[in-house]
């Protein structure tokens, strides 16, 4: 990693720059894509199938008999680990159930606002050197809260056109029934069109590689709309005396191992922490089957020393980390002044690997400094707000006058007559 002791505020920004890739040579590649798939439909999904997975497919539907397969090839331990994180996961995203909104100011004008599930949501799931199995929890459980009336599942086949058995059980476990063996630009086209054997869905969600990332933003151009923009994991570490080394780099490192394209921070206010920490990276990504790629994104990843702690919580803020790491005496002011952030995890029992799997919190979280005006996936993901009023007779006239000046005063007289007629009717006791 980089270290970077005490850098001038004019400095931040190159320093906080993340290794974010252009996608100007990835966007002709998609475009080709969607309009085959548009065009051509499932015989194009067949080609790409077999063009970018290696294997032949004409039925992209998982079987009833492939999903009740998957559970006997799952290790007991593993399929009582994902229930719990399901009960964990959903306890966390029906708490964030609210009531109606409801309104009446002026006596006759009603108003209120209720929300409703989007009808048709898709979900995409990795599934190549790491099947993302979790990430169905974090996006299936909330669509069945929200009451998403079809939930349509894409992920890639392996080259024996088979999908990994921990995605299929905890889909099935999820109440899944529409999944499909489609991966990459494909499978987003797939969804955004509907073909004849995969259904059109109104939004997208969840990661994936650049392409996918590319295509998700392809498809809004056709009318879908996606969780959010992504691209490559980060999380930033804020640590203090109070932090252990090795939690810190092990930490580093759980992000780390995503992808060569990830990047981490470490930010300090206690100088021989950076040297402690640098040791333990050394020492345990050596230990890791990943170490290749964890060392890879390391080159992208910095070590920051600052001398205060207001200096610390502004560069934080400046980064706005997808996943933020808290691991200090004085955590109140760290959280008092926290404005942009993903997810938060406070204290040295808190790694981020918890919110991946199991505390409840989603993971589906905005990278790229994009946490400063977007949230992660939660239940209102997955739910449009609608408002409604209704009016009286005797709330009209209370308010009416009001909205005749208002009207006339930017020049619509239409909307000004629409109430001034009704008024009119009232006076006259028509």
């Amino acid at each position: 990693m980089n270290i970077y002791k005490n850098p001038s505020k004019e400095h931040w920004a190159s320093i906080l720059k993340r290794p974010t890739a252009t996608y100007q040579d990835i966007e002709p590649v998609v475009s080709d894509v969607f309009e085959q798939v548009k065009a051509h439909g499932d015989h194009a999904i067949a080609q790409y199938t077999e063009k970018f997975d290696a294997v032949l497919l004409s039925d992209f539907k998982v079987s009833a008999t492939e999903i009740a397969a998957a559970k006997a090839q799952l290790a007991p331990e593993l399929q009582l680990a994902i229930i719990q994180a399901k009960e964990q996961i959903t306890a966390f995203h029906q708490a964030q159930i609210t009531p109606k909104v409801s309104v009446e100011n002026i006596k006759g004008v009603h108003c209120w606002q209720e929300k409703r599930p989007i009808e048709k949501v898709g979900i995409y799931i990795p599934g190549g050197s790491a099947p993302l199995f979790s990430t169905i929890l974090m996006l299936a459980i909330p669509a069945q809260i929200a009451g998403c009336e079809e939930i349509v599942l894409c992920t890639p086949p392996n080259k024996s056109g088979a999908i990994h058995p921990a995605i299929l059980f905890t889909a099935a476990l999820c109440g899944l029934t529409k999944l499909y063996k489609i991966g990459g630009i494909q499978a987003i086209a797939a969804m955004t069109f509907g073909t004849q054997q995969v259904p059109k869905v109104y939004k997208i969600f969840g990661p994936g590689n650049q392409f996918v990332t590319v295509a998700k933003q392809w498809a809004t151009r056709y009318d879908v709309a996606i969780d959010m923009p992504a691209g490559p994991s980060e999380l930033l570490v804020m640590a203090d005396q109070t932090a252990k080394a090795s939690y810190v780099a092990s930490d580093l490192l759980s992000q780390a191992e995503h992808g060569t394209d990830s990047q981490v921070i470490f930010v300090t206010t206690y100088t021989p922490l950076i040297a402690a920490v640098a040791l333990e990276l050394e020492k345990q990504c050596a230990l890791l089957p990943r170490k290749d790629i964890a060392s890879k994104a390391l080159e992208n990843s910095k070590m920051i020393l600052l001398e205060t702690k207001e200096a610390a919580v502004t560069l934080i803020n400046q980064y706005a980390p997808e996943h933020y790491i808290l691991c200090v005496s004085e955590e109140a002011f760290y959280l008092d002044n926290l404005t942009a952030a993903g997810s938060v995890f406070i204290g040295n029992y808190s790694p981020e690997s918890a919110g991946d799997y199991a505390s409840g919190t989603n993971h589906t979280l905005p990278t790229n400094g994009y946490a400063r005006q977007y949230s992660g996936v939660n239940l209102d993901a997955f739910l449009n707000s609608i408002s409604f009023q209704k009016l009286s007779a005797q709330g009209l006239q209370a308010l009416g006058n009001s909205i005749e000046l208002m009207a006339a005063a930017e020049g619509l007289d239409a909307h000004k007559n629409a109430v001034t007629i009704r008024l009119n009717d009232l006076r006259d006791g028509k």
